[in-house]
């Protein structure tokens, strides 16, 4: 009973105290991982108290004393910056400080980005469920849970165009980060030339307000910036232009910062943006959608790592797979897509890191929760793991072949050490610990010569939507 006891004790104190160490961190700029070593030996303590861990009695003074001894002076120079809302009331945040990237480092994820073939996979492996799409009029209505920089985005309306030319076509893309999405912007001008009948919608909204186009809170609902864009003429060139002109809205409208409560990035105000083409207004002004005339009903949701790695399952399928898969329309499809391992690449991070493993969630398990947080309505959905040899697939850095049949240059090593740790989702201050000797790239240069190159799995898993029947 008495251990029952702290144990309620704990859950009950898990959220007050991790506001006290996120505040502490900020103060001193230490990470919360390097905060859980010093503390208590173990890195992972603030993000297990995160994803809903219960804190024992013991865990909880050893922490409660180290702040009491290292609490900062306070500070006049605030970072807090409070939302100015319609009604003068609203939540307060963090603003982001300059620099911050949310949950990757940017030169990481630019350098994988054009180092590895992983977005072109993606893209391929999502392009095989649009032959089972049957979209019903007035158009194809496609939902991208995490654009990024647009890569995978555009190759698949690349594809949708190439099966469905002259339908309709109307796309969400949600995305908090202002240079994703001032990338993503720039890939749309040729698709917006190539399929004329297109409706793309970007915001920065939560994925369980996205779908809908529709803030959860009063408050957020009465700040929302509603802006739409007819783009003039007939030249991807021309479209081009316009788009880039956007720049400056971008810029002062789609910040972020980071929640005081959760520590997750949030946005400062809630924006959604409209683009189609002025010359097809009144063909599109059906599947327009407009402030109070929103609908969801989805026939595709691309789903590519929306969350953590290390997140909870639990965390994983409540806040974003679930509220996904209520947005699809039946017969629509969802497509999971997230790091799996057992490849080269954690080959690297278990020498540097032996017994590390960020992948503890697989596609099973995501299915598992799912249904669960659906509870009696998971009778109108297909939950389908398929076999490994389906759902698992393969990309690769890419490497000239004498890169690696010869001495392998210093760069190959250093993209293949950056590939790896991007991928498993390395914080930095992990990092600083072993780059200060040469040990990494010494493990990077066996693994790479070991398999003559570098390559990840990813898996997938689909949730559809049953048709009603006939």
């Amino acid at each position: 009973m008495r251990m029952e006891e702290q144990a309620g004790r704990g859950a009950a104190t898990a959220e007050q105290i991790l506001g006290e160490i996120r505040d502490y961190c900020r103060a001193t700029r230490t990470a919360e991982s390097t905060f859980g070593r010093l503390v208590v030996n173990d890195g992972k303590l603030v993000s297990r108290l995160r994803d809903g861990a219960r804190i024992t009695t013991g865990t909880l003074d050893k922490v409660r004393a180290y702040l009491s001894e290292h609490r900062p002076e306070p500070s006049g120079s605030s970072a807090t910056v409070a939302l100015k809302a319609a009604n003068g009331v609203a939540p307060v945040v963090e603003a982001a400080p300059p620099g911050f990237r949310f949950f990757d480092n940017r030169q990481k994820y630019l350098l994988f980005v054009s180092t590895c073939s992983e977005k072109t996979e993606v893209a391929n492996r999502i392009s095989l469920e649009i032959s089972n799409l049957q979209p019903s009029p007035p158009a194809l209505r496609l939902f991208d849970a995490g654009s990024g920089d647009g890569t995978v985005l555009s190759r698949v309306m690349r594809a949708l165009h190439a099966r469905f030319p002259a339908m309709p076509l109307y796309v969400v893309a949600k995305e908090i980060s202002y240079e994703d999405v001032r990338m993503m912007l720039e890939k749309m001008a040729d698709r917006l030339f190539e399929h004329p009948a297109t409706v793309l919608v970007v915001t920065n909204l939560y994925y369980g307000e996205a779908p809908w186009l529709t803030p959860r809170s009063a408050t957020a609902a009465q700040g929302l910036l509603w802006k739409d864009v007819a783009l003039a003429g007939n030249t991807a060139h021309g479209f081009a232009e316009q788009i880039g002109e956007l720049e400056p809205f971008l810029a002062e409208n789609w910040r972020a910062g980071i929640s005081q409560k959760t520590g997750n990035p949030v946005y400062m105000r809630p924006v959604i943006l409209t683009l189609r083409r002025e010359d097809h207004s009144f063909l599109l002004d059906p599947i327009m959608p407009r402030p109070g005339r929103v609908m969801a009903d989805y026939d595709l949701v691309i789903a590519s790592q929306p969350y953590r790695a290390r997140a909870s399952v639990e965390f994983k399928a409540s806040k974003v797979v679930t509220p996904l898969v209520r947005s699809l329309r039946p017969g629509g499809r969802l497509i999971g897509i997230h790091s799996h391992g057992r490849d080269p690449g954690m080959e690297i991070i278990d020498q540097v890191w032996p017994g590390d493993d960020p992948f503890g969630t697989d596609r099973y398990a995501i299915l598992r929760e799912v249904k669960r947080e659906l509870g009696s309505a998971a009778r109108h959905y297909n939950f389908n793991a398929s076999s490994d040899a389906r759902a698992i697939f393969r990309y690769r850095m890419h490497t000239l072949p004498d890169e690696v049949s010869g001495p392998i240059g210093t760069s190959t090593l250093f993209a293949a050490w950056n590939a790896a740790i991007y991928v498993a989702q390395i914080e930095d201050d992990r990092l600083s610990e072993v780059v200060r000797d040469g040990r990494y790239l010494e493990a990077t240069d066996r693994v790479v010569r070991k398999h003559g190159g570098l390559w990840f799995n990813d898996e997938t898993y689909v949730i559809s939507r049953r048709r009603a029947p006939a």
